[in-house]
């Protein structure tokens, strides 16, 4: 797999996010003004986009967010490698922190990387979501 970054939205990046979050979990507001400011990591099978996942920061604190893998390449790590490329990047950048904001679902997804959770279970359009972070 290689990765390309990129900072604000592209076709590759919407294919992935539209898939995922507007077809299969049913989100309506899946992109937002942040998307055209901040960066993207895309992962590739060849030339075919199969995950992604952005990043910002924001008080000084990095955000990652909007992770994606399409189903077909599910349950081959891919997830937790555009983590550790996110994470990377965002290590260039002096970052002591870096935050998620989780599906409660898959909070044990983020907890295996090293997040731990934060605060209260809020919801983002009827979804249970809690915030979870990691020092760097």
């Amino acid at each position: 797999m290689k990765y390309k970054k990129f900072t604000g939205l592209n076709n590759d990046i919407i294919s992935i996010r539209t898939e995922v979050f507007i077809d299969e979990q049913g989100f309506k507001d899946e992109f937002d003004e942040t998307d055209k400011t901040c960066s993207h990591i895309v992962l590739y099978d060849n030339e075919i986009p199969v995950a992604t996942c952005r990043y910002f920061e924001e008080n000084g604190i990095y955000h990652i967010g909007r992770v994606a893998v399409i189903k077909k390449y599910r349950n081959q790590l891919l997830g937790n490698e555009i983590m550790k490329i996110a994470e990377t990047e965002i290590l260039k950048e002096n970052c002591k922190q870096i935050e998620v904001s989780a599906q409660v679902r898959i909070k044990d997804f983020y907890k295996k990387l090293g997040y731990k959770e934060f605060g209260e279970v809020y919801f983002d359009e009827y979804c249970e979501h809690i915030t979870m972070k990691k020092n760097l």
